[in-house]
């Protein structure tokens, strides 16, 4: 459906677009936290919506590409790991999930975040659901784009700076990220208040 029919919608009563909005990469200590929105179209279910951690890459990138064709709308936000360590990771991940809101191109009259807290800016329309990317197919939906996203994302970084092995450990706190941080210190894309990643930069042991 194009934008324009989606927001013409809107003003009709009881279309009650719902958003499921979801993160990937709050723990890594490199690379961006990636937020993604996803309104799904109820006229074409989409089959094996779950947890992106619970899904192989392939099935990811397919299911992926799947929400990109037919979902009513999506988009994806995120926070770079220089707002990370200016706002901390939970403001950036709240930041990141406003502006894939904000991506979608409309208004939701309803979003369901997962997890157990809501961005300020969606307050009023949004509810948290603990464990959303397992019980709502549009919150899952949103788990597999934001999570897709992000590790192309880390592939590419891994081009940029193939001595840390991004495309292994997508930039989480693995024995192997750790050593090559204590061998090589931080790249640019390092989140510099990260424990880890300030011990590597002065020198010290993990």
């Amino acid at each position: 459906m194009s934008q324009p029919m989606l927001a013409s919608m809107l003003g009709q009563p009881g279309t009650g677009l719902v958003a499921g909005v979801d993160e990937a990469g709050r723990g890594p200590l490199a690379g961006a936290v990636v937020a993604a929105a996803v309104i799904l179209d109820p006229a074409s279910p989409i089959d094996g919506l779950r947890d992106s951690k619970r899904l192989s890459a392939a099935r990811r990138e397919a299911l992926a590409l799947q929400i990109r064709h037919r979902a009513l709308a999506w988009g994806v936000g995120q926070c770079s790991c220089l707002e990370i360590d200016q706002l901390n990771i939970l403001q950036a991940t709240m930041l990141a999930m406003t502006r894939a809101v904000q991506a979608l191109g409309v208004e939701p009259s309803r979003i369901e975040v997962d997890g157990n807290r809501i961005p300020e800016a969606l307050k009023g329309r949004a509810v948290a659901i603990v464990r959303g990317d397992a019980t709502r197919a549009a919150i899952s939906a949103a788990s597999i784009l934001a999570k897709t996203a992000r590790d192309e994302q880390m592939l590419l970084l891994h081009r940029r700076f193939p001595q840390y092995g991004f495309d292994r450990h997508m930039g989480y706190p693995t024995a192997q990220h750790r050593q090559a941080l204590l061998e090589y210190g931080p790249c640019e894309e390092h989140r510099r208040s990260f424990a880890p990643v300030r011990e590597a930069l002065h020198g010290k042991t993990a």
